[in-house]
C-alpha cells in the first residue's frame, strides 16, 4: 500500500510540474504577444525626390531618358523600452522654399513640406522622446533632420561613421558631414544589432550602397515581420533585376547584401517595403495612424 501511495504521489508531482511548465509557457507566450502589441510603426513624409536622370540608378543604360518620382520617408518605431527614429528625410531648409530645389547638376529636384518637430506633434511626442536615431546610411536624403536629435543615441555601423566623419568626407562631402556632425552620443555597430533586446526591432548590416549601409527588421504582432530596405533597392525593378545606382560604394558588397537580404526575408516570411518606392510608401498608414 505504501508503495502504491508513493507512486500516486510521484505521478501527482510529475503532473503538477508539467502543468506548471505549461502555465509558464503560456504566460510567456502571452507576455511576448503583449510586448509585440505595444510596438507601433509610424510613417512620415520626409519629402519628395524627382530623379530627372533615372539612368543614374542602373549600372547600364536601362533607364536612359527616363525620370521617376521617389518617396522619401522617415519612421518612428514606438517600443515599450523607448522610441527609435529610422532615417531623417530631406534637409529641412527645403521646407521654407517657395518651390522645389534642383541641384546644380540637374539630376534631382527635391522638396519637403514640413519639419520633424511639427510632424512628431501628430503622435504626441517631442524630440527628447526619441531614445535612438538610426540612419540607413548617410546620404543627404536620409540625414535631413538628424542633427535635431543630438541628445538621442545614434546607432551607426562603425565603418559608416568612420567614412562620413573622415577628413576627406568633411572636405569633399561637407553637406553630408554637416547633417550628422551634432550627433555625438554614438553607439558604433559592427554587424546586426537587436535594438531593444527582444528580436522585435533589429538593424541588419547590408553594406554596399554606402560602406555601412543598413536595413531595419520589425516583428509586429498584427502585421507580422517586415523589412525597410533603406537604399539597398530604390524601386521594384531594381530588386527584381538586382540593379543598383552607378554611385554605389561597392558593387560586389551590394550584390552580397542583396543575397543576404533575400535569404533573410524568405526565412522570416517578411513583407518588404522599398522606402523610395511611392507605391510602398502609400501602402503604409501615415502618422498619426500606425502599423502594429
Amino acid at each position: 500500500m505504501k508503495k502504491y501511495i508513493s507512486l500516486l504521489f510521484l505521478a501527482f508531482v510529475i503532473f503538477a510540474c508539467k502543468k506548471t511548465k505549461k502555465e509558464k509557457s503560456d504566460t510567456t507566450i502571452v507576455a511576448e504577444e503583449i510586448k509585440k502589441a505595444d510596438i507601433k510603426l509610424y510613417t512620415f513624409d520626409g519629402g519628395s525626390v524627382l530623379a530627372n536622370n533615372l539612368e543614374l540608378f542602373s549600372q547600364d543604360t536601362t533607364y536612359h531618358g527616363q525620370t521617376k518620382e521617389f518617396a522619401d520617408a522617415f519612421y518612428v518605431i514606438s517600443h515599450p523600452k523607448g522610441n527609435l527614429m529610422w532615417d531623417a528625410g530631406l534637409p529641412e531648409m527645403l521646407v521654407n522654399l517657395p518651390e522645389p530645389f534642383t541641384d546644380p547638376s540637374g539630376a534631382f529636384t527635391v522638396s519637403r513640406k514640413d519639419s520633424v518637430v511639427n510632424q512628431l506633434k501628430s503622435i504626441g511626442i517631442r524630440v527628447e522622446d526619441i531614445k535612438y536615431i538610426a540612419l540607413s546610411h548617410s546620404h543627404f536624403d536620409h540625414t535631413g533632420h538628424a542633427n535635431v536629435f543630438k541628445n538621442s543615441t545614434w546607432l551607426v555601423q562603425e565603418v559608416e561613421y568612420d567614412s562620413i566623419t573622415s577628413l576627406t568626407s568633411q572636405e569633399k562631402n561637407t553637406d553630408n558631414y554637416n547633417a550628422i556632425k551634432e550627433l555625438t552620443n554614438i553607439k558604433k555597430l559592427n554587424g546586426d544589432f537587436d535594438v531593444f533586446g527582444d528580436g522585435s526591432v533589429v538593424i541588419k548590416s547590408m553594406p554596399g550602397h554606402s560602406p555601412g549601409h543598413q536595413v531595419l527588421y520589425l516583428d509586429l504582432i498584427n502585421h507580422g515581420p517586415l523589412l525597410l530596405t533603406g537604399d539597398l533597392y530604390h524601386m521594384y525593378e531594381n530588386r527584381e533585376h538586382r540593379r543598383m545606382p552607378i554611385f554605389n560604394f561597392d558593387v560586389d558588397q551590394t550584390l552580397k547584401s542583396m543575397d543576404k537580404f533575400e535569404a533573410f526575408a524568405t526565412e522570416k516570411n517578411a513583407k518588404v517595403y522599398i522606402q523610395h518606392q511611392k507605391e510602398d510608401f502609400n501602402k503604409l498608414p501615415k502618422a498619426p495612424k500606425y502599423l502594429n
